[in-house]
């Protein structure tokens, strides 16, 4: 209830409503408060005088046509009406909610003073809430309509917050209300009502209720009957739906209402009752969420306070950390030092002490020398001359180069090499430590062409944590288990040589360097029928611009990835709370499906034009190059037209593993099955061995078709839509590519998305 009181007060004097009048912008003011606001307009300007010079504009097309506020909380506490030229401006006060309002007009001068009477003028009044101007007619504020039910609701509301019921009938300190009757309409405490109100004699037919029930029964008291506001002596007993306003028989007589759309007013009351408990329904299951809200954000101020103690907890450990290895760092270097400072000391010392022990003998042996040169005997000096003239040049020679250069230098030659360190510290941030959120699938970007299927994905709009890459997981096309097929950084993905008809499920998670995100809702894919209409007006080759990446390497053993075009293809979606779904419509197309030669796999010696369309190759040898598109099941056909024939070489056509030999020609080794053919006549060749030689070559302008049928797996071969030869090969089952072996004196060009032959189609028939 206590929220609801803003809505019980005046904007005006900021209390509860006295006597509410109900303005026509459905705003509510106190009548003493409108009657303070009224500001004074020229007769020249009233609604009457725009009728009569001709403007047909209505009350409320005139007051829509002025929308100058009279209160602007931009003024500087001066307001002037700018819907007429000739209005004074008065100053204006603020009311208790901070709405500008204008005083009373101030009382007339005396007699003596006054000057001429003013020009007749009309009252105009703006909502202080909505800032909508409006012009009074004759009749004043008392052509608004009191609100009665607004100042019941005043009532109720005010009752509400009385404190405890109190003794209608203590003299001095009212006591609490033990009891009420609903008779005398009286509230008793309990020695009250033994003392006035005895249960005997009239008064014990009397009913005594609670104190409670009976304020809930004065509540109920029957409401009150509003009265006409144009005729007073009549009651409200219809509604006008045009005015939306309730009126009576009179107003329907004789007033403005009486060729106008009314109905009953209880029909009305109920009517209004039920469209705004319908809307309050909506309003509160509003109001049930913001509280729900704010709950969540009250936790969340919780859990981030304790987050934060938790984080600076973490974070001055962290640094306290690199404190400690940077002392132990500190203590090791300083050790370092210290070791080549006593190295230092000791090598000087030892030096010191060398040159000692030599410069005293050094003098010994010229004290001695001296001494003996004083001698006269001349014998006696020439007897041991010669050696002492050898022991001082040896003295000297052991005095040579080098012996009196230092061994040590006194500078240190370790230099601190610290500015990465700093670099470091200076660098040093938070990062993000959290594990990514799941990815979310964007499916209207996810589709299927053929076999291929092309996948895309993004993070949550709110998630703020770093993500390194992506890893996307693709199952077998039976539910078996799934299996990663790309690792990257980017957020779109193409899956090539999958089944064609087959339904898969894929999935895609984030990591870091924290770790690995949960996985996102799995997609399940289906991809399209082995055939595709020739009517189909898929564009091809697809422009570079929609190229996607795509995942190259081996998927399984029976199952190869391939780079293809990923041209889209319609599609329906379906979601429920754990999977997605994505179904292409090409499943009820019936032609072969659409593919090129594939650059990625083919032999670096083939040269590609024409959108890869078209092959030749710039060597004498055989060289090889597969299809983009690999084929498991179903039934295919594709043609090759030979744009240049010379020297009559011997192109080869058919089928191949991925991991065919790619410098020899096809059908040499166990993993093509092919049929070549010069200018005269064809064979059949697998794991080296000819067979099946057949009369019929080929020249330029030819066309080789080339007939996969993986339901009877068989392959055919065919010359200018005739069948060149017995079926070539049975019992083939696996993955296999078109695939073409030529040199440079051929050139071929690929058309595919045709329909089986008529040879072969026949033959179906009949079988």
């Amino acid at each position: 209830m206590e929220e609801m009181e803003e809505e019980l007060k005046c904007p005006v004097c900021g209390s509860f409503y006295r006597e509410p009048i109900i303005l026509p912008c459905s705003h509510n003011l106190c009548q003493a408060c409108a009657r303070n606001i009224l500001v004074q307009t020229p007769d020249s300007e009233s609604p009457q005088s725009r009728r009569a010079s001709g403007s047909a504009v209505s009350d409320y097309d005139y007051l829509d046509l002025d929308k100058m506020s009279l209160y602007s909380e931009a003024d500087s506490g001066y307001g002037s009406y700018g819907g007429f030229a000739s209005a004074p401006t008065t100053p204006c006060q603020k009311s208790p909610n901070g709405v500008r309002v204008f005083p009373p007009a101030a009382p007339p001068p005396p007699a003596a003073l006054a000057p001429p009477p003013p020009p007749p003028r009309n009252a105009c009044l703006t909502c202080p809430q909505c800032h909508r101007s409006l012009v009074l007619d004759e009749r004043g504020l008392r052509g608004f309509p009191r609100n009665r039910l607004l100042e019941g609701v005043i009532d109720r509301y005010q009752q509400g917050r009385a404190a405890a019921l109190r003794c209608q009938l203590c003299e001095k300190a009212p006591k609490e209300a033990a009891v009420m009757c609903e008779q005398c309409d009286v509230f008793y405490c309990e020695p009250c009502r033994l003392r006035c109100h005895p249960p005997r004699g009239p008064l014990a037919k009397h009913r005594l209720v609670p104190p409670a029930q009976g304020r809930v029964g004065r509540r109920l008291s029957p409401r009150k009957i509003s009265t006409c506001t144009d005729h007073e002596l009549e009651n409200h007993s219809m509604y006008c739906v045009q005015c939306k306003s309730p009126v009576c028989y009179q107003c329907l007589e004789e007033g403005k209402h009486s060729s106008h759309e009314v109905k009953a007013l209880g029909a009305m009351w109920k009517l209004h009752k039920s469209q705004l408990s319908q809307a309050l329904n909506g309003l509160s299951d509003r109001a049930k969420e913001a509280k729900e809200f704010l709950v969540q954000l009250r936790n969340m101020v919780q859990q981030i306070q304790e987050n934060s103690v938790e984080f600076e907890a973490c974070l001055v450990a962290q640094c306290d950390a690199l404190i400690d290895a940077l002392n132990r760092r500190k203590a090791q270097l300083l050790s370092r030092v210290n070791k080549e400072h006593e190295h230092k000391l000791k090598v000087v010392r030892d030096q010191i002490s060398h040159c000692t022990v030599k410069l005293r003998q050094t003098t010994g042996l010229m004290e001695y020398c001296l001494e003996v040169i004083k001698e006269n005997d001349p014998s006696g000096f020439l007897q041991i001359s010669d050696a002492l003239i050898r022991r001082v040049h040896l003295t000297e020679d052991q005095w040579g180069k080098g012996t009196l250069t230092p061994r040590m230098t006194t500078d240190f030659d370790l230099n601190l090499d610290n500015g990465p360190l700093l670099q470091s510290i200076h660098q040093l941030d938070f990062v993000q430590m959290k594990v990514p959120a799941p990815p979310i699938l964007q499916l209207e970007d996810c589709c299927t062409h053929n076999n291929s299927a092309t996948l895309s994905w993004k993070q949550p709009p709110l998630s703020t944590v770093q993500v390194e890459g992506y890893i996307l997981e693709l199952d077998d096309g039976n539910g078996g288990q799934f299996r990663e097929v790309y690792v990257g950084k980017e957020t779109m993905c193409t899956v090539d040589g999958l089944h064609f008809n087959s339904t898969y499920s894929a999935r895609v998670k984030a990591f870091n360097k924290t770790g690995v995100s949960p996985y996102s809702k799995t997609l399940v894919l289906q991809t399209s029928e082995e055939t595709q209409s020739e009517e189909q007006t898929l564009p091809f080759p697809v422009p570079l611009e929609r190229l996607q990446l795509r995942r190259m390497s081996p998927f399984s053993s029976t199952l190869n990835l391939q780079p293809s075009f990923p041209g889209r293809s319609y599609f329906e979606l379906r979601s429920s709370a754990h999977q997605l779904s994505l179904h292409s419509s090409l499943q009820s197309l019936n032609s072969a499906a659409w593919f090129s030669f594939d650059p990625a796999s083919a032999h670096a010696d083939i040269i590609f034009s024409n959108d890869n369309l078209t092959v030749t190759c710039n060597s004498y040898d055989d060289r090889v190059v597969l299809g983009k598109t690999g084929f498991s099941k179903g039934l295919h056909y594709w043609e090759l037209s030979i744009d240049r024939y010379d020297n009559h070489p011997d192109p080869a056509f058919g089928v191949a593993r991925i991991d065919v030999l790619k410098d020899a020609m096809l059908g040499k080794d166990d993993k093509a099955w092919a049929m070549y053919v010069d200018n005269n006549r064809s064979w059949f060749m697998h794991n080296n061995s000819h067979t099946n030689r057949t009369e019929g070559g080929i020249t330029k302008g030819a066309t080789v078709g080339v007939l996969l049928d993986l339901t009877r797996r068989t392959l055919t071969f065919s010359i200018n839509e005739d069948q060149q030869g017995p079926v070539a090969f049975e019992n083939l089952e696996g993955l296999f590519f078109p695939a073409v072996s030529l040199n440079r004196n051929v050139q071929v060009t690929l058309h595919t998305g045709l329909p089986v032959p008529e040879f072969y189609a026949s033959r179906s028939a009949m079988q």
